[in-house]
């Protein structure tokens, strides 16, 4: 059963955007899994959250093609932008920012995702254009 947790974290958070505590513990007594591995996997993997996140989750990669391509200036424009910091959600629940590992996107690096739709060649301009697009 512990190679199906993965998978059933990700289902979990697909459908609530964050995965519980709670949500643990019920997953812990359905799969026997032990709580303990739960919750380090669902802390190990990035993509994995276990605060409540904005309605849009920016996550933006910062791997060797990314960031050769400029990702920390636009890392450094998206927080001061939005106020927060990686790992941090908007007072008004809009947006949760997060740096993370390589997205499978070098061709069109520098790259993020929002909500799992990915936008690559990324300037401070088409990041200002695609925030302007997010609705609330």
């Amino acid at each position: 059963m512990n190679y199906l947790l993965l998978p059933l974290l990700k289902d979990i958070q697909k459908k609530k955007r964050y995965i519980s505590e709670k949500d643990m513990k019920k997953l812990s007594k359905k799969t026997s899994i032990p709580i303990a591995k739960i919750y380090a996997t669902a802390t190990f993997y990035s993509m994995l959250h276990t605060k409540k996140q904005g309605k849009y989750i920016i996550e933006i990669c910062d791997s060797p093609s990314c960031y050769v391509n400029g990702s920390i200036d636009l890392i450094k424009f998206l927080e001061k932008k939005l106020k927060i910091k990686s790992g941090e959600t908007t007072k008004n629940g809009k947006f949760s920012l997060h740096i993370c590992s390589c997205i499978g996107c070098c061709d069109q690096a520098p790259a993020m995702k929002i909500n799992e739709r990915v936008y690559g060649n990324l300037t401070k301009k088409k990041i200002e254009e695609i925030l302007d697009k997010c609705k609330f």
